[in-house]
């Protein structure tokens, strides 16, 4: 190993060692992007069950298309991505959870309106 590589790893080190507690982590862990369906809320487990079921749905903008115009899903044509509401107990509207169907059978789940989605693996 050469002193250039030494002195790069011992930077890389430091900046881990002071960086404020997650900040310096280089990769996403494994269940940030993903979740188990068993693993989500009840009420997402339900409204999954309902969107492979085909309804009925409880909000009239359930269906909707879902324009991933921030494009945190991958790249589609505009129609690919549906979206449905996630009840959230004590909430009077719709709150920020939904799931977002596929076209090609894949679902995501976010609970903080579109910020951040994670695939549901099933």
């Amino acid at each position: 190993m050469n002193a250039r590589t030494l002195a790069s790893l011992a930077i890389a080190a430091l900046v881990a060692l002071a960086a404020p507690a997650g900040f310096a982590q280089f990769a996403p862990a494994p269940d940030a992007t993903e979740v188990a369906a068993s693993r989500l809320p009840k009420e997402a487990r339900d409204t999954l069950a309902l969107i492979k079921k085909g309804g009925p749905f409880p909000y009239a903008r359930d269906g909707a298309v879902f324009g991933n115009r921030e494009g945190r899903l991958p790249k589609q044509k505009r129609g690919h991505y549906r979206e449905y509401t996630v009840k959230t107990p004590g909430e009077r509207t719709r709150g920020a959870r939904r799931i977002v169907a596929s076209r090609t059978g894949e679902y995501w789940y976010t609970d903080d309106h579109y910020a951040t989605f994670r695939r549901i693996r099933q």
